[in-house]
């Protein structure tokens, strides 16, 4: 059982949230709202539920900040001003306070707003796109012009006459494993009901609602939210997903006394090279214990898909490595482009590359939420909320039209 979970003789509140664990349900277990997959979304749709005095129940295939869906790696890049598209600022805005609110109550940070560069040409994605995003949101960002970019940020190599960035003040790092743990943990405080280790093998909807079958037992509930990754397109069939693998990647600089490259002279980042190649990553902390990360966009070639039941969890040299390595000596000279660590991480990519959020077909007992291409952890706790909204009846607190799952067969209709 995850440390967080384990009951501490004489704390009330761990023998609490010890006696809403467990491994698995009995037969049957019914609830109100049965919430599938307790990562990213799942985690902060149980918590957002749980506080609002709603009997729920969370089913987790894994441990609880397991890593071997998409919610691991240490860090993930936390934006406010969203390049990928501009409604999605609202959404990491809500994450930022409620991620505060949640860190505070806990007492460790869930959330570090170091700031954000977003650097390429003047009409790249990650230029247009978050002073778009910013202008649509009223964010403060701050445009840096190409010599001011080069004289303050010597780190990166081969910047265009044209190359500039949009410093996303907000922005920063998110800690995954540690914010699903702290989800889990406030949903257990208020009554919810976690099974991990438990498999759901199928769902099925009925008259009255959705049952869901594992090895051992079925759960009954009024609804069910299915947030289960790169999972997701099998329990719910006919969502256009594509579940990809993609290796993570940490550094070091050259130097070893050289500390050019610690996140606070070398910030969270996604750089748009003059060939149109993209990468995006941070700076290192010793103290926190992770490395420079550095990753490469999927532009729908630099990873694979893969069947999330099957995915190769090795780290291949030349397939995954060489490329990387190659575009980091490119990007980036100070840093030893042979990486010092690697995991797997898998993403789960949209035609849009969009998140898929909300009942499809608006069917009254299904809310699913995935589909985010990779850019969806810094939205975790917002996305959470919107969950706990649609469950319950409440309007969303910001529009969220361009996230209905349904979006994809309407088009297919429309022809």
């Amino acid at each position: 059982m995850d440390a967080v979970l384990r009951t501490v003789s004489g704390d009330p509140a761990g023998e609490a949230r010890q006696a809403h664990i467990a491994a698995q349900p009995p037969e049957p277990a019914r609830t109100d709202v049965l919430v599938i997959g307790l990562g990213a979304f799942g985690s902060a749709a149980l918590w957002r539920l749980a506080e609002r005095g709603v009997d729920v129940v969370g089913i987790e295939r894994f441990g609880v900040g397991h890593p071997f869906g998409s919610s691991h790696g240490i860090t993930r890049l936390f934006r406010v001003a969203c390049q990928e598209h501009p409604g999605l600022s609202p959404i990491a805005l809500r994450s930022r306070d409620l991620w505060h609110e949640l860190g505070s109550r806990l007492g460790q940070p869930l959330l570090r707003q170091s700031g954000c560069l977003s650097v390429g040409a003047p009409g790249s994605a990650p230029v247009a796109g978050t002073l778009a995003a910013a202008r649509a949101a009223g964010l403060p960002v701050t445009r840096i012009a190409h010599d001011r970019l080069a004289a303050r940020y010597p780190q990166y190599a081969g910047l265009a006459e044209d190359h500039e960035a949009v410093l996303d003040p907000e922005a920063g790092l998110c800690y995954p494993e540690r914010a699903v743990r702290a989800h889990i943990r406030a949903a257990a405080d208020h009554g919810a009901v976690v099974y991990q280790d438990t498999r759901v093998l199928a769902l099925e909807l009925t008259a009255h609602g959705v049952t869901a079958q594992t090895p051992t037992a079925r759960v009954v509930a009024r609804q069910a939210i299915v947030a289960t990754g790169a999972w997701l397109g099998k329990l719910v069939p006919g969502l256009p997903l594509r579940p990809r693998r993609t290796p993570l990647f940490w550094f070091r600089p050259r130097d070893p006394d050289d500390d050019a490259f610690s996140l606070e002279r070398f910030p969270a980042f996604i750089r748009e090279l003059p060939d149109g190649r993209v990468l995006w990553g941070h700076g290192s902390d010793a103290h926190e214990g992770f490395g420079i990360k550095i990753g490469m966009e999927d532009q729908g070639h630099n990873f694979a898909d893969t069947d999330p039941d099957e995915v190769d969890r090795s780290i291949r040299p030349t397939a995954d490595m060489a490329q990387l390595s190659a575009w980091v000596a490119d990007a980036f000279p100070g840093i030893d482009p042979v990486p010092e660590k690697a995991t797997v991480c898998m993403i789960n990519n949209s035609p849009d590359h969009q998140f898929l959020v909300g009942r499809p077909g608006g069917d009254p007992r299904l809310i699913v939420a995935g589909g985010d291409s990779g850019h969806g952890f810094k939205h975790a706790a917002g996305i959470g909320e919107l969950l706990a909204a649609l469950a319950v009846g409440e309007a969303p607190y910001t529009g969220i039209g361009f996230l209905d799952p349904s979006r994809f067969s309407a088009r297919r209709a429309d022809r």
